[in-house]
């Protein structure tokens, strides 16, 4: 299966501006740029560990009732979200608790213009809404990620944040995976939730954390130690009771809202 034209060159760029990142082990405060950080939740300890949340668009975006021009869920054609997308990397603890909002600081959008391709690709907002910001009020999409102000000592800026989020999704296909495994989007299949997991553990050696809508998928969550090697998520354990995932589910179509569904189609594909 052949990578497009157009995702090679995203993937190669997103690859090399990793490789000129460095992620710092430093206790200082992050920092951003030329903007003031300030700490505003000092009782807050140091993160365990962190979670790549994942959504289906599919189940989400069924819930859509406005559109606007930032709003994934409202895009046809090849700008469908009818793959993964990511919800946020966040900083977790193993208690099954997690820190939020520990620095405040302004986001800064210039500071990751390289990467707003592949940002509004893999990473769009579903919504029309404008998120709450730590320090109160409204702000952008991507600067509402309060978990990722917890990220400190691993990182020390917004750019190496976003930057290497990018990284371990597009490593970790999710939708690819599944896909070769023969589960596809689909508003009629349901398949075994055992056999979705297994097919992420034999390609990540990992224990996903899957959350479910009633009978529909609505996030897959992996975990990685502070040094991005993979580690299984504390949800795993018990599937089917705290996130309410029966034992078959369904990847539901991505349905923009004038009712033509989009089926799934695999960023690998031409």
């Amino acid at each position: 299966m052949a990578y497009s034209r157009r995702s090679l060159l995203l993937l190669l760029l997103l690859q090399v501006l990793l490789a000129t990142t460095t992620l710092s082990s430093s206790d200082n405060l992050p920092e951003t740029g030329n903007d003031v950080v300030v700490e505003v939740n000092r009782s807050q300890r140091e993160f365990d560990y962190f979670a790549l949340a994942l959504q289906w668009p599919g189940t989400y975006c069924r819930g859509t009732r406005h559109c606007c021009s930032k709003n994934a869920c409202c895009r046809q054609g090849s700008d469908a979200p009818t793959q993964f997308t990511i919800h946020g990397l966040w900083p977790d603890y193993n208690d099954g608790s997690w820190p939020s909002c520990c620095y405040r600081s302004d986001f800064n959008e210039k500071e990751i213009s390289t990467l707003i391709d592949g940002m509004e690709k893999y990473w769009p907002s579903l919504s029309c809404g404008s998120p709450s910001s730590c320090h109160g009020g409204k702000g952008s999409f991507w600067g509402h990620e309060k978990h990722g102000t917890c990220s400190s000592p691993v990182f020390r800026d917004e750019y190496s944040y976003f930057v290497t989020t990018l990284n371990i999704y597009l490593k970790h296909n999710v939708t690819d995976v599944l896909y070769k495994a023969g589960y596809v989007a689909s508003n009629s299949e349901k398949y075994p939730l055992g056999g979705i997991v297994t097919a992420i553990q034999n390609a990540f050696h990992i224990n996903p954390e899957v959350v479910c809508k009633r009978d529909a998928i609505d996030e897959i969550r992996l975990c990685f130690y502070k040094d991005f090697k993979p580690r299984d998520c504390l949800g795993s354990k018990d599937l089917t009771s705290r996130k309410s995932c029966p034992k078959y589910v369904s990847l539901p179509e991505y349905t923009p809202l004038d009712g033509e569904a989009m089926v799934l189609k695999m960023p690998t594909d031409e």
